[in-house]
C-alpha cells in the first residue's frame, strides 16, 4: 500500500505507529462541525477505519466552520466526508449509516469500532450516545463548548473512557458556531483519539 499521503507519514511515524493507526476502527458519531474536521485531521494522520454516523445533508449554514464545499450542499454528509477522505487516502476503509442515533438503534452500531468521536450538537443526542458507549464499554472522547470567539480558553478532561474536550461553558446554542473555536475542538478530539491510539 502506497500513496502520498503515507509515504509522507512515514517520516514523522515509526512501521509500527503506521501499522497501529492503518489498523485503527474508529467512529464519529456526527458528521457537522466537529465530526468533520476530526475525521479529516485522523485520516491525516493514517487512521485507516473510520465509521460515520449522521442523517443530515449539507446546508449552506454548514459551510461556515465543516469540511464540505459549495459543490456538496444538498448531499448526506456522511457520503460528501467520505469522498473527501478517499481523495485523501483511497486506501481507507469509510463505512457510512444515515441515520439519527436513538436508545434502539445504538447498540447495533457501537461494534463497529472501539474508540468513538460524539460529534453531536444536541445535549440529548449527547447523553444519549456517552452513556450508552461508556456502559458498553468503549472509550469516547466528546466535546463540550465551544460557540463563538474568544472566550474561555479550551481545554481537556480525562475521565476514564472518556476524554472531554472543550471551554465546558459556551454552547453553540449561546453563540454561533465559527470555524476557530469549532475546529480547535475538533483538533482536540482527533488529539485525544490519537493519544488512545499510540499513547
Amino acid at each position: 500500500m502506497t500513496n502520498p499521503l503515507h509515504d509522507g507519514l512515514g517520516r514523522y511515524f515509526s512501521p509500527q505507529q503506521m501499522d497501529a493507526l492503518f489498523s485503527a476502527r474508529i467512529g464519529i458519531a456526527g458528521a457537522g462541525g466537529l465530526g468533520s474536521n476530526a475525521a479529516l485531521m485522523l485520516a491525516r494522520c493514517g487512521v485507516g477505519h473510520i465509521t460515520l454516523v449522521d442523517d443530515d445533508v449539507v446546508d449552506a449554514s454548514n459551510l461556515n466552520r465543516q469540511q464540505y464545499w459549495p459543490r456538496h450542499v444538498g448531499r448526506h454528509k456522511v457520503d460528501a466526508l467520505r469522498e473527501l477522505l478517499l481523495e485523501l487516502n483511497p486506501h481507507m476503509d469509510v463505512a457510512t449509516h444515515k441515520l439519527h442515533v436513538t436508545a434502539d438503534n445504538l447498540p447495533a452500531l457501537l461494534p463497529a469500532c472501539p474508540i468513538w468521536i460524539e460529534a453531536f450538537d444536541g445535549p440529548n443526542d449527547k447523553s444519549l450516545f456517552v452513556e450508552g458507549a461508556l456502559l458498553a464499554g468503549h472509550r469516547v472522547a466528546s466535546a463540550s463548548g465551544m460557540g463563538g470567539c474568544g472566550g474561555a480558553p479550551m481545554g481537556r478532561r480525562n475521565l476514564g473512557a472518556l476524554v472531554l474536550v472543550g471551554d465546558f461553558t459556551t454552547d453553540i446554542l449561546m453563540a454561533p458556531p465559527l470555524a476557530p473555536r469549532v475546529t480547535e475542538a475538533a483538533a482536540l478530539l482527533a488529539d485525544a483519539v490519537l493519544e488512545m491510539l499510540l499513547g
